[in-house]
């Protein structure tokens, strides 16, 4: 007798539950992406106890008719490919037909529909068909989702509480509304509105709606291209840092997707404008060729595969390291909440929308097309572009970078003071400075070694003592692997007993008088740098570590000619708002907000 056997269609749609189906989110995804299939330009999510107990998507899409009602729940039902080759051009969100098979296995469900001729009502329990009917006629789907995982114990007992479940549903809804800045959303839990977007097709108002105005007025747009890749959405400026990853979001065909690789492009672009442990909030649209991207590694159809990812990755970093150095990014002091600031932000960016809406049939950034055909591409975007925009476009991406930090270079800070021997205050005729002294000088001493340790010519002195160094077995072991890095740069070593090295010369950017700590340093850094050594990441920690040791600390009082000179060599760094490490080092306060605070105006 035959031990293997065809599982039953509801057990298979249970196991596929199992991948599919995780938490509450999980079911409001699934459901909100088949709206967004439909072509529906208003989504209403209402849940109860976070989704708990009910979860109810509404939309006004193209609903169904009875036949593909009641086809839909059945698994691998699809509208969306029809032939292999379509699962190389896949432009919707959902295709699998797994999502409402799963769901209806592991829960109670209700579907209204209608397509403006057909009206059906479903009831499913547990996969079971438990009513077919005629429906009440509105245009559009109604799906409610009650006992979550009511005949899988397991699954039930690991849901979390409310408020966590709660989150996760907003945080995915979010991420959704930024993808999809044209469809208005709205979430409701308890029947109290939480989440709402104007589906207004502004993508930096629907990040004002989602973030609010200390955000949105802090972003900066970023658009480029080059023979396969289209980018275009905001990146904030280092003012508006966070603590997690949950800014960062990436969008690739309209596709909010997760990517190590992208975000690791992004997080080290800003990499000497933040703090270790910050992450920026970033919204970026990417478009390519369908065939490039394989979205079919997972259920959830989150993880991708791309195509020429080191090429993207590339490109993005050099976006955004371009657009973060061609804008001023000196941080106001005073932050205002003043609700006239937030009306005229508001009514600008909907001015600058109209503006560019009037350019949208020629200007490929709107628009964002699916290229069928990558070769056409290239040819296809230069034609589209406004000769207005073109050479703002074409300079972008490009090795050579104009210098466009020449607004910062034009100011002239005139030194008044020192405040806790630590900040130096300076003024121009419209503002107020005050400067981080050391945060300033740790910038200017980090530019210069980083342009020495890049120059051919290495320039050397010679110890007047040798520096001798003993080191452990398995430290000299692992050092002698490395030490033709240092050698590069200009340091002579030698063996010098056992497990012992001497270094007799060194590069001249080291600081006279702290020869010997700052060697020392270094030797360690070789050392305990990550396994995989990479020569790259080590040239830029040691940059930040010696620049640091090498900077005029807090406390320490400086004469006007050395503030002086500071603020001269600050004004001529490619990056002068942030120390190496990520801290700002210079803050303005313009003439407008201090009289504002003394009420001189009103």
């Amino acid at each position: 007798m035959s031990k293997i056997k065809v599982m039953s269609e509801n057990m298979a749609n249970m196991i596929a539950a199992g991948e599919v189906i995780e938490k509450c989110a999980s079911v409001v995804k699934e459901l909100v992406e088949n709206a967004i299939d439909a072509n529906a330009h208003l989504i209403k999510i209402n849940l109860e106890n976070g989704g708990i107990n009910k979860i109810e998507v509404v939309d006004d899409g193209i609903g169904m008719d009875k036949d593909d009602a009641l086809l839909a729940f059945s698994r691998h039902a699809t509208s969306k490919i029809y032939k292999e080759d379509d699962l190389f051009f896949i432009e919707t969100l959902g295709f699998r037909g797994e999502a409402l098979a799963s769901i209806a296995s592991v829960s109670e469900v209700e579907m209204e529909t209608c397509n403006g001729m057909d009206s059906t009502y479903i009831h499913i329990k547990g996969g079971k068909l438990l009513e077919s009917s005629h429906g009440n006629g509105r245009v559009g789907t109604k799906i409610t989702v009650k006992n979550l995982f009511f005949n899988t114990p397991a699954r039930l007992k690991y849901l979390k509480t409310e408020t966590t479940e709660l989150n996760n549903c907003l945080q995915f809804i979010e991420r959704l509304a930024l993808s999809k800045p044209d469809i208005s959303f709205q979430l409701a839990n308890n029947e109290k509105v939480l989440f709402k977007t104007s589906g207004s097709n502004n993508l930096l108002k629907t990040i004002h709606e989602i973030y609010g105005l200390n955000v949105s007025q802090n972003m900066l747009e970023i658009k480029a291209f080059n023979d396969d890749f289209l980018i275009s959405g905001y990146i904030g400026k280092p003012s508006i840092l966070r603590k997690n990853r949950l800014g960062m979001h990436t969008i690739v065909n309209g596709r909010i997707v997760r990517n190590l690789d992208l975000n690791k492009a992004i997080n080290d672009a800003y990499n000497t404008y933040k703090h270790e442990g910050f992450y920026p909030i970033v919204v970026i649209n990417i478009t390519v060729d369908p065939t490039m991207v394989d979205v079919n590694i997972h259920p959830t159809k989150q993880d991708i595969k791309m195509s020429k990812i080191d090429v993207l990755t590339t490109f993005i970093y050099k976006t955004i390291k371009d657009t973060l150095y061609q804008n001023l990014l000196i941080p106001n002091a005073i932050k205002e909440n003043d609700k006239k600031e937030e009306i005229n932000f508001l009514k600008n960016i909907e001015q600058k929308h109209k503006e560019n809406s009037s350019l949208k049939s020629n200007y490929p950034f709107n628009k964002e097309p699916v290229f069928n055909d990558i070769t056409n591409a290239e040819s296809l975007l230069i034609k589209d572009i406004p000769v207005e925009l073109e050479q703002q476009q074409l300079n972008i991406g490009y090795e050579e970078v104009v210098d466009t930090n020449l607004e910062f270079r034009k100011l002239k800070l005139y030194p008044v003071g020192q405040v806790h021997r630590t900040y130096i205050i300076a003024t121009d005729e419209e503002n107020m400075y005050i400067i981080d002294q050391h945060a300033a000088h740790e910038r200017v001493n980090y530019e210069n070694i980083c342009k020495k340790i890049k120059d051919k010519e290495v320039s050397t002195t010679k110890l007047l003592v040798p520096l001798t160094i003993e080191l452990s077995i398995s430290d000299f072991t692992i050092f002698q692997e490395r030490k033709s890095t240092l050698e590069e740069l200009g340091f002579t070593i030698e063996d010098f007993g056992v497990n012992t090295i001497i270094i007799k010369e060194h590069p001249t950017w080291l600081k006279s008088n702290h020869e010997d700590e700052n060697i020392k340093s270094i030797i360690d850094l070789v050392i305990t740098n990550e396994k995989k050594f990479a020569k790259d990441k080590f040239l830029d920690s040691m940059a930040k570590m010696v620049s640091c040791k090498m900077s005029v600390k807090a406390n320490e009082d400086l004469s006007f000619t050395e503030m002086e000179h500071l603020l001269n060599d600050l004004t001529k760094c490619d990056n002068p708002y942030n120390c190496c490490h990520g801290r700002p080092s210079i803050m303005k306060y313009s003439k407008y907000e201090l009289e504002k605070m003394f009420r001189r105006v009103l």
